[in-house]
């Protein structure tokens, strides 16, 4: 499948939807995968671990984001990388969306 090059709004891509979480893929690669999340406020993802390095860039609202243990606090335009095999969660403090960038090794 190839790509096509076409201009967009990434937190244009992908819309809210109450008390749900809501994805789209944007490239899925063996090297790796890029993927738009709406989140309703309170909406997250339980903590799990992932063998691969992923990035977290916040486009719109306010999340946390615990790696670790630790809680960081992300708002519009913030981005944080979560390294691969630690431990991690995410939940959404208003509504909010991210772009959630995954390197996978080979």
């Amino acid at each position: 499948m190839s790509i096509t090059p076409e201009v967009k709004k990434l937190k244009d891509m992908v819309e809210y939807q109450e008390n749900s979480i809501v994805s789209r893929t944007i490239i899925d690669k063996k090297t790796g995968t890029v993927t738009i999340f709406a989140f309703d406020k309170g909406q997250g993802l339980s903590e799990h671990t992932a063998p691969f390095d992923a990035v977290v860039y916040v486009l719109d609202g306010e999340a946390e984001v615990i790696i670790s243990g630790r809680s960081y606090y992300l708002k519009e335009g913030d981005m944080i990388v979560m390294p691969a095999n630690e431990p991690h969660a995410l939940r959404a403090l208003d509504r909010f969306k991210m772009l959630l960038i995954m390197i996978k090794e080979e």
